[in-house]
């Protein structure tokens, strides 16, 4: 079913990146992008296969959200993000999934992680309030995972949740204006003291330890796989996705580009410029080929069912951060090859960098944090896996 999806999504392309100026005015994606990337059955490749979803090889999902993504750097951005929720879900306790999956096999969720939500326990729940920035997507979504932290009695955190609502639960507010990711509406999220009951509020150390209720029901190997390699992940394919486009795009430029401040030189005869297109092409290549290594390697523990070395996740966080810098790095150096024409706000080259930087600003991004978390291990010092 992965190959039938892809090749579907690899005929949109063509109108996913016509609409890529649209996004940006739109400050969101178009929803005739989300509808037609809904009817190829992107959005359920990791959806359980009990609510009609594929549970696919992750790397098949990330193959489909690079091609989307260097077609259109927003659509990629919130492909990803909206298309990984339903795995997230499906770690939820069954009582949730099907609250969220059992009348409409097609219902989207949108998120914000960060925990600035706070909850306190109450009979059969708890009662949550806060306000969130950067849910990617969410005026495409009806329900939203929120992160928030658990206090006790005396005011202290006792555990941080992901916290699961219906958008009758919460307000969006439309604050997104920004310089890169523009179609990608990451708005803010805003909750009054809700009651969200206790089966739809996970607690991420279940999560760190790859234990979640949910795989009572969903079994497969797909759920057993770590969120910190599943969900930072879903950042970079996309971002390795915008450099796949703006290298495509920079390419076939530079085969037809005369350089009049050069005396009307040919750019594809330029050995600076080749340089250039040679260095991207490792960089882009390297971040694939780690993802694709590190997304192999779990995914072998996950179908024989043993746990994941804790050495294999640091390794995909650490391959994951480096990756997007590496994006990051070979856009530059096509961006700076490009010429004055580069620099022209509408076409996509410069949308491409725009969009890529903003990516990079993510958490998930965070090369030092994850990096010394590596480095500890590398040198005998125990890391907790519940710390990525």
């Amino acid at each position: 079913m992965s190959e039938e999806i892809l090749g579907k999504v690899r005929e949109l392309l063509p109108a996913l990146a016509d609409r890529a100026a649209e996004a940006e005015e739109l400050r969101r994606v178009p929803p005739e992008s989300v509808k037609s990337l809904q009817e190829t059955g992107f959005f359920r490749m990791l959806q359980p296969v009990r609510y009609g979803g594929f549970e696919s090889h992750p790397l098949d999902f990330y193959t489909a959200v690079r091609m989307i993504g260097s077609a259109c750097g927003s659509t990629g951005w919130v492909a990803s993000v909206l298309g990984v929720h339903p795995w997230h879900v499906g770690l939820f306790d069954v009582a949730a999934q099907d609250e969220v999956f059992g009348d409409d096999q097609d219902t989207r969720i949108s998120s914000s992680y960060a925990p600035t939500g706070r909850a306190t326990a109450v009979e059969g729940g708890f009662r949550f309030s806060g306000k969130w920035s950067f849910s990617s997507g969410c005026d495409h979504a009806t329900w939203v995972l929120l992160g928030g932290l658990v206090m006790n009695d005396e005011g202290k955190p006792i555990d941080f949740r992901t916290f699961l609502l219906p958008i009758a639960d919460y307000t969006i507010n439309d604050v997104w204006d920004t310089v890169g990711l523009r179609g990608t509406g990451s708005n803010d999220i805003v909750v009054d003291d809700v009651f969200v009951p206790e089966y739809r509020a996970l607690s991420m150390s279940h999560t760190a330890r790859c234990k979640c209720p949910g795989q009572e029901v969903n079994p497969g190997p797909l759920f057993r796989m770590p969120y910190g390699t599943i969900h930072p992940y879903a950042i970079t394919a996309p971002m390795i996705g915008m450099a796949t486009g703006a290298y495509d795009l920079h390419v076939t430029a530079t085969r037809e580009r005369v350089r009049a401040a050069y005396l009307g030189e040919k750019s594809v005869d330029d050995p600076f410029a080749q340089v250039r297109i040679a260095t991207a092409a490792n960089d882009i290549d390297t971040a694939w080929w780690q993802l694709e290594k590190d997304i192999n390697d779990e995914w072998e523990h996950a179908v024989a069912g043993t746990k994941i070395p804790i050495e294999m996740r640091l390794r995909a966080r650490r391959d994951q951060v480096l990756g997007s810098a590496r994006a990051i790095s070979a856009i530059d150096r096509l961006f700076e090859s490009a010429g004055g024409k580069a620099i022209n706000a509408g076409l996509p080259l410069p949308r491409f960098w725009r969009d890529a930087h903003a990516a990079r600003v993510h958490a998930a991004n965070d090369p030092e944090r994850v990096l010394v978390l590596y480095g500890k291990n590398e040198l005998g010092i125990q890391v907790r896996d519940g710390l990525f």
